[in-house]
């Protein structure tokens, strides 16, 4: 599926863009929902019926709370149908398998064979995007999209599709309908694609070979300073990659008139984890917020609540991202973390020295990482151990090889993960901006372009989710 995504963005997007600027605008709804089928299908052609099924579900449900308004009593009723519908698809593809291996544990359960259930990409992503129309309709948020195509558009929409970010219904209702078409929002797409792109073949790219060097690494020849490098490396790979993505989404929604919200802002600048939630997946963050944070009561029934129902949410969105323990643990650690911040910590943070405050962020971040890295409970325990000083001493000749040989991408990756690129370049005359934009832009392209066709190394870490 990478590879059909590469393919489909550098051979099929140029065909795909002059056919719907071609064709009438009455037709570009069915042009659209035919071109994402066809780039969803490409990789994985069996489950586009799954798709399919997905969209006329959440079609159907959203007519009948529209038609049963009055009675809120079975609009509820309906709406709990959709959720539980899709939370039943994402149940069975994604965590079948799991539940069965870990009942198999249980001596009564033994006999239990996993079914060997193949993971649908982006089914995290979609399923959660239609769950989010009915809701939106239920509460008057949005208007019930009566055109099956148009909603078809957007369930499938491929620039998102696959790995985000999420789009609520509520925030692309009226673009559906109507939207902007323009040179400059066409041009102001083709950019941000570029940077994406950029971002993601040649910075994640290469910053995760060292990832694949050290995870691999067996424990005794771990060591601490090593284990720091390997795991800094994947922290920015695993950013590069997502936000890399993301920016290819949003530039490419803009080439077909769509308008997506931000999903990422500098999250490595952050001086508290809450903060650095703030700026990480917003999308994702924004949607357990509106649809499980704010119902479950969010802080509005005192600190045991408001406590109890972050951890909810937190178990909740470790568990989203995968179907292994280290993920669940992975969103409690966080959980942890923000109920400390919510109770006295983010008051002293904000009066503590900036680079105090970054430094702890960053330190739990990374730490973090190592946990949702790092599948196998064992060897994440192991890792981690590592980390903290119980490693095959401090440092090697191995790692000073790799650090040196990485230092010129570490050095630039640390400077990209900040706004200081885009407000030097703003402070520039607005003739020399006029200039240099097309220039870089141009050039990343070449190299970016370059780098696909000689690479053989290419994943996308968001794809699995």
């Amino acid at each position: 599926m990478v590879f059909s995504s590469i393919l489909f963005m550098f051979i099929y997007l140029p065909v795909v863009l002059a056919l719907y600027y071609l064709s009438p605008l009455k037709w570009r709804c069915i042009v659209l929902f035919v071109v994402n089928l066809i780039f969803y299908g490409w990789g994985e052609p069996i489950y586009v019926s799954l798709m399919i099924f997905s969209t006329v579900v959440d079609y159907v449900h959203g007519m009948l709370v529209e038609k049963y308004r009055a009675n809120d009593r079975l609009a509820r009723k309906i709406v709990l149908s959709s959720v539980l519908i899709n939370l039943g698809l994402l149940f069975f593809f994604k965590y079948i398998d799991f539940f069965i291996a870990n009942l198999a544990l249980i001596q009564a359960f033994s006999s239990l064979k996993p079914l060997g259930v193949s993971l649908p990409i982006g089914i995290s992503f979609y399923t959660f995007q239609t769950m989010s129309y009915t809701i939106d309709v239920y509460r008057n948020d949005a208007p019930v999209q009566k055109n099956i195509l148009k909603f078809g558009d957007y369930v499938s929409l491929f620039p998102q599709l696959i790995a985000g970010p999420i789009v609520r219904y509520k925030d692309v209702a009226e673009q559906l309908n109507e939207r902007e078409h323009s040179v400059e929002k066409f041009a102001s797409g083709v950019r941000r694609f570029i940077v994406g792109l950029a971002k993601k073949v040649l910075l994640a790219n290469n910053i995760g070979m060292l990832w694949d060097v050290y995870k691999v690494m067996p424990a005794e020849e771990l060591t601490t300073l090593g284990a720091w490098l390997g795991i800094i490396a994947f922290s920015f790979q695993i950013y590069f990659d997502f936000s890399g993505y993301s920016d290819m989404a949003i530039g490419l929604g803009r080439m077909i008139g769509f308008e997506f919200l931000e999903n990422f802002n500098y999250p490595y600048i952050s001086k508290s984890i809450t903060e650095f939630w703030r700026r990480w997946h917003i999308s994702l963050g924004t949607w357990f917020r509106e649809y499980v944070y704010i119902p479950l009561g969010g802080n509005r029934k005192g600190t045991l609540r408001t406590f109890l129902n972050i951890f909810i949410v937190w178990a909740i969105t470790g568990f989203w991202h995968g179907a292994s323990w280290n993920y669940l643990l992975w969103g409690i650690y966080y959980a942890i973390l923000l109920m400390i911040e919510k109770a006295f910590l983010l008051d002293w943070l904000k009066k503590a020295p900036a680079i105090v405050s970054h430094l702890y962020t960053l330190v739990l971040v990374v730490i973090g990482w190592a946990l949702f890295a790092i599948e196998d409970l064992g060897s994440c325990i192991t890792y981690i151990s590592a980390m903290l000083g119980g490693g095959a001493g401090f440092t090697n000749s191995t790692v000073s090889y790799y650090f040196m040989g990485y230092l010129p991408s570490l050095i630039i990756m640390a400077f990209a993960s900040t706004p200081l690129g885009v407000k030097l370049l703003n402070r520039l005359p607005v003739k020399s901006r006029q200039i240099a934009i097309p220039v870089l832009i141009a050039f990343t392209l070449l190299i970016s372009t370059a780098y696909l066709v000689d690479a053989t190394y290419n994943p996308f870490l968001y794809f699995r989710f």
